[in-house]
């Protein structure tokens, strides 16, 4: 069976890049989740509210002005929903163990995904403003839009 929250993603330029909601508390701290634990830089970031992230999620599907989803794409595959968080947690140092919920239904974790994603302005705030991760993300954050993509 297909997974739904799996896609080719060989036409974006740039790799290991996880798009969130910029506006979402939660979704901020899963980026610094990430953050302190990718010692190897694997990653860099883009708020949904951002020029690139919006052509990115315009480009997976996803709606930039109501998302509900965040994305990572790696190895030119994009990831949602579970899925997302799940393979990009699961390739930090100490984390490989995380593959196992892997084995949860995804249908089941797409579900507990969809109610947190749907509740999660009113369960744990919103940001006035896109939060852009500040100083520990210097450097990692992209906000303007690829070259190859820059029309």
């Amino acid at each position: 069976m297909a997974n739904p929250n799996r896609s080719d993603a060989a036409f974006w330029p740039d790799d290991n890049v996880i798009l969130y909601d910029g506006n979402c508390v939660l979704c901020s701290g899963w980026t610094r989740f990430i953050l302190r634990r990718d010692h190897a830089r694997r990653f860099r970031f883009t708020p949904i509210q951002s020029p690139y992230g919006r052509a990115l999620a315009q480009r997976l599907g996803i709606n930039p002005d109501d998302p509900d989803t965040n994305a990572v794409v790696m190895d030119n595959v994009a990831w949602r929903r579970s899925d997302a968080a799940l393979h990009a947690i699961s390739v930090l140092p100490g984390w490989g163990a995380v593959r196992l919920l892997t084995t949860v239904p995804r249908p089941l974790r797409d579900a507990v995904y969809r109610l947190i994603a749907r509740n999660r302005y009113h369960w744990f705030g919103r940001h006035d403003v896109c939060d852009l991760g500040g100083v520990a993300m210097t450097g990692r954050v992209l906000t303007e839009l690829p070259a190859a993509l820059d029309v």
